[in-house]
């Protein structure tokens, strides 16, 4: 069995020693009147005194006399504790020789050795992990853009002003409006620009009674009031809307230079009239919130009972919507579009209605806007153009060839199953590509730009028209012609109005035809409802035209009397 010799004493006390001068922490020995005996390299370096200049001075390196009050009780107090335990521990802050204030933890043991009293002090700088405490501790309370409280914050300071005041307490959320089509826009240098310039700019209102302005994230933001009135709140709202009717003003390296407005929806609650507890008044400020976005933004709602009743009407009309797309509720009427040449029905526009199972035949006023709040755009356009590929297929083997035209908007074009489905009815019903248009909105180029592009030329390669709708009521219709591979350009109805006496009328449509036909493009007006607007638009040279003049928008068994009936006038 090996044995082993113990470390000879003048080996221990000589690596022991080596130990100590090469530790990272700073070791000193003291005296039994607190003077300097060694320091190591360590300690020279943390307290910027070398060991020469240190030896036989008192701890706090100069006398007693020198020492501040505050120091002198800090020495007392180690003494007396050193004489009753003979251990000393502490964290406490230290100037070192060039002004720097260390975080330390330092312990103090008192040895004796020989009859005589020794006191080694050991230091270690805890500076580093006190600024990465207080690093960590401001990005777990503190959006890192804007450098507000975050929502833990927020919750916080409410939380506890409502357990303290005895004032109205007014919890605001706001929104900004189109933020995901600004952050599309600007990209993330220019959104964050804009997020950095809103806050500055709030702040520079100095809104009266805020207590707290937080960042919850992206466009996400609260305020905190402590008021004896909250109407007084009121006139502040009223400030931060105005604020936002002056334009922000983007960097030239982001996408865009232009002025961009940032209009905001804001949603108010307050204690004690709306809740009592926290959680409740934050929950009602978000329903505010949310009624306002709902009813299209850039306003304040103060939470009272009939947002309830809405909300609840909205997630009725959310269960009947989904019930409608799976039972197939929704249904196509045809409006008739006429060569204005012959009379002749060419084709016709497809418009949705909803056969409500309790409410009757409901236009599209009634739940559009709920279709796209609730994201079932794709699953009505995905229902009507089944229903007009079969209709399609039964006129064809009826012997009509007329072309039917069905509306997409954004939502439908950037559906990961949008070209696929669209190209899958040609094949299921047995119907010629050119029997199919599709009706593109200005607001739809404008929402997916490189998406719609995408899926146009798809659909065109496939032989499938495309009609720009609503030509002229956009800020770039122009550009969009020489972009995208439109077959017909949609004059709408606000051109043609009084297109008979009015000039400036007369001269834009006039202009449009010219255009249209240097681009081999054809043109159909929208909405002509007299006999004298018909002649006046015959007369320019435009070919197409629809409108109540014609016809209103039919049920497919009254669309089908009307091609039986042309037929057989001819």
């Amino acid at each position: 069995m090996t044995t082993f010799a113990p470390i000879p004493i003048a080996d221990k006390q000589l690596l022991l020693t080596k130990l100590c001068e090469q530790c990272d922490d700073a070791i000193f020995i003291l005296d039994e009147n607190l003077r300097y005996l060694s320091v190591n390299a360590s300690y020279e370096l943390i307290i910027g005194y070398s060991e020469s200049f240190l030896l036989g001075r008192p701890l706090g390196v100069y006398a007693a006399d020198f020492l501040s009050e505050e120091e002198r009780g800090v020495l007392a107090q180690i003494t007396n504790q050193l004489d009753n335990s003979g251990f000393y521990e502490s964290d406490f802050s230290m100037a070192n020789r060039y002004g720097e204030i260390l975080q330390c933890h330092i312990t103090y043991r008192k040895v004796a050795i020989e009859a005589k009293t020794y006191y080694i002090g050991l230091i270690r700088d805890m500076s580093s992990a006190a600024k990465d405490r207080k690093q960590l501790t401001h990005l777990l309370n503190y959006d890192q853009l804007t450098g507000l409280p975050n929502r833990k914050v927020f919750l916080s300071q409410t939380s506890d002003l409502l357990l303290d005041s005895y004032q109205e307490v007014i919890i605001v959320r706001l929104n900004i409006d189109r933020y995901r089509s600004l952050a599309s826009l600007l990209g993330p240098d220019g959104i964050n620009h804009l997020i950095k310039s809103f806050v500055a700019r709030l702040k520079a209102l100095e809104l009266g009674c805020l207590r707290c302005f937080s960042h919850f994230g992206g466009d996400d933001f609260a305020l905190l009031f402590e008021c004896h009135d909250a109407n007084m709140v009121r006139h502040q709202l009223d400030k931060l809307m105005q604020m936002c009717e002056r334009p922000f003003s983007i960097d030239k390296d982001t996408k865009t230079d232009a002025n961009i407005y940032c209009h905001i929806s804001v949603g108010v609650s307050y204690f004690p009239q709306n809740d009592t507890e926290l959680t409740g008044l934050l929950t009602k400020a978000e329903k505010a919130l949310h009624y306002v976005k709902q009813q299209g933004g850039d306003d304040i709602c103060w939470y009272n009972a009939a947002i309830e009743e809405a909300t609840a009407g909205s997630l009725q009309l959310e269960a009947e919507l989904r019930e409608a797309t799976t039972a197939g509720q929704f249904i196509p009427y045809y409006q008739p579009k006429f060569d204005l040449t012959t009379g002749h029905i060419t084709g016709f526009e497809a418009l949705v209605r909803w056969q409500h199972p309790t409410r009757g035949l409901l236009k599209p006023a009634h739940f559009i806007n709920a279709i796209l709040t609730h994201k079932l755009s794709f699953e009505l356009f995905s229902q009507m153009a089944k229903k007009i590929a079969a209709q399609l297929a039964i006129w064809q083997q009826q012997g009509f060839y007329q072309h039917i035209c069905i509306n997409a908007d954004a939502a439908e074009f950037s559906h990961p199953d949008f070209f696929e489905m669209v190209s899958s009815l040609l094949v299921e019903y047995g119907i010629s590509a050119h029997q199919l248009h599709i009706e593109v909105t200005e607001s739809s180029l404008i929402q997916r730009h490189d998406n719609v592009k995408k899926q146009l030329a798809l659909l065109k390669d496939l032989g499938i028209c495309i009609a720009l709708d609503d030509f002229g009521t956009g800020y770039a219709s122009l550009s969009y012609l020489q972009e995208y591979p439109f077959d017909f350009i949609k004059v709408d109805k606000s051109f043609i109005s009084n297109i008979e006496s009015d000039r400036t009328q007369y001269a834009i449509v006039k202009a449009i035809l010219d255009l249209a036909a240097a681009l081999d493009m054809q043109v159909v007006a929208e909405g002509i409802e007299t006999e004298a607007q018909r002649d006046r638009l015959l007369a320019m040279g435009c070919q197409y035209g629809q409108g109540y003049w014609f016809g209103k928008p039919v049920p497919a068994e009254v669309a089908t009397d009307m091609l039986i009936k042309q037929s057989t006038t001819k």
